[in-house]
């Protein structure tokens, strides 16, 4: 079983991670899969194509559609914060994170689907936007327990490749589909099934929702034959509960939890405020950033797409080529360069006013996506107790989520009150920075050995 050394470090005993045997391969692709699947989501329906969708044909002005997305995107954000780190609790009661995992896939594939019948009329805006909370809400919350599984397909060493493989495999599912919806619907001369390309219509763009649900569901059922519900280090009986008791226990336990990390590990409570910042800089970045590409430089849905390619092709090679950082370096280290990367180039974007320096500071950008978001994910595997780990990654998600609805919001609000979407996306860096402070403090958990 594990231990907490007197450092707050989890120690975990059985042989030394260099004798460790390598994973299972079935169980390892079915997780980095899900990746693949669930990518098409946040890249065709939350970046780069319904998110320009919406501004620019749904809401009246595009302006009045950058608010509009960035007060959906907050309380999307609030119902996460809310949900995550209870769930999570209940799961690790029961040892079930599948079955979760599972509920909010179809939510968010469903969800995704339904988006089709939100017409380039601002009537259809309310409509649009109340699916889009429903969507991403199942989809963020989902991710709680797809990252709560990775150390059952991963033994210790593994952690950080395999994490990093699912992420680069997760842009490579993200550009996959970009590429699909590009040249089956974006462009498509004549559009397929009959679609009208119509301004009244717009079908093909709105199709491109469809194609998500679709891909979602076609590449996900894999983890759920062959990935483990519990990670080899796991002990102890399941605890079946009434979903009201559970979600009592769970409240309970997560108070409990919240109320000892200061003492019995402030290491990881610096990493999980430091993440709370930067991510929630990443995650306005991503709802926006092809809202600023089509508002700021003029960018039509071909060129945003295309840009979008792009990107996931830069991305994953960063993602693929940093899990070998991360196991080398540590999770920490790479997550301050991937940090470094992100605001140095960040703040280039903000003042070039050319689109060719947009494509070129931005593509140089998006290498530092994964090296932020993958180690982060393979730290708190290390760091998180077998027997908490879905609660865990509850917390883990409430860091990411507890104030995202101040990104968008402040970002929102910039832009209303200066009608300006290129001051808007700055107020990211009030995020980004603090965040790469805070985690020059934090300290990596050294290798794990015998307890």
């Amino acid at each position: 079983m594990g231990g907490l050394s007197r450092r707050g470090y989890r120690v975990i005993a059985g042989p030394p991670p260099d004798r460790e045997p390598p994973p299972r391969v079935a169980p390892a692709v079915a997780w980095c899969l899900y990746d693949w699947a669930n990518s098409a989501f946040p890249t065709v329906i939350a970046t780069f194509v319904f998110s320009a969708y919406f501004t620019k044909a749904v809401a009246e002005t595009p302006e009045q559609g950058t608010t509009l997305w960035a007060w959906a995107t907050a309380l999307s954000g609030l119902l996460i914060a809310v949900l995550s780190p209870t769930l999570g609790a209940i799961a690790d009661r029961g040892r079930q994170r599948k079955p979760w995992l599972a509920g909010f896939s179809i939510l968010t594939i469903v969800a995704s689907g339904l988006l089709y019948f939100v017409a380039p009329d601002p009537a259809f805006a309310l409509l649009g936007l109340a699916l889009v909370v429903i969507a991403n809400t199942g989809f963020e919350v989902g991710i709680v327990f797809y990252n709560a599984l990775l150390p059952a397909v991963a033994p210790e060493r593994w952690l950080g490749r395999i994490s990093g493989w699912g992420w680069g495999l997760g842009y490579a599912g993200g550009l996959a589909g970009l590429v699909i919806a590009l040249f089956l619907f974006v462009q498509a001369d004549p559009p397929p099934f009959g679609l009208d390309p119509g301004p009244g219509a717009l079908e093909p763009i709105r199709a491109t929702c469809l194609l998500v649900a679709v891909w979602y569901a076609a590449f996900a059922w894999p983890l759920f034959v062959w990935v483990p519900d519990r990670a080899p280090d796991e002990s102890g009986p399941a605890v079946r509960l009434p979903a009201l008791a559970a979600a009592r226990q769970g409240l309970a336990t997560l108070w409990i939890t919240l109320k000892a990390l200061p003492n019995s590990d402030p290491n990881l409570l610096r990493f999980l405020i430091a993440r709370m910042l930067y991510t929630d800089g990443l995650n306005t970045l991503f709802a926006f950033g092809g809202i600023y590409a089509a508002g700021t430089f003029g960018m039509g849905f071909d060129q945003i797409v295309l840009f979008g390619i792009a990107m996931n092709v830069a991305a994953g090679l960063g993602a693929a080529a940093f899990a070998w950082v991360d196991d080398g370096i540590g999770s920490r280290t790479t997550v301050i360069l991937g940090l470094i990367g992100l605001t140095g180039f960040g703040i280039g974007i903000l003042l070039v006013e050319d689109v060719t320096w947009f494509w070129i500071l931005g593509l140089s950008m998006s290498v530092f996506f994964g090296p932020v978001q993958a180690p982060s994910r393979t730290l708190m595997a290390r760091l998180a107790p077998p027997e908490t780990r879905a609660e865990m990654f509850g917390l883990f998600a409430l860091s990411g989520r507890i104030t995202a609805f101040l990104g968008p919001l402040v970002l929102g609000w910039v832009v209303a009150v200066t009608d300006s979407q290129r001051l808007g996306m700055a107020s990211i860096l009030v995020f980004l920075v603090p965040g790469l402070l805070l985690m020059l403090t934090v300290r990596d958990r050294p290798a794990a050995g015998p307890a």
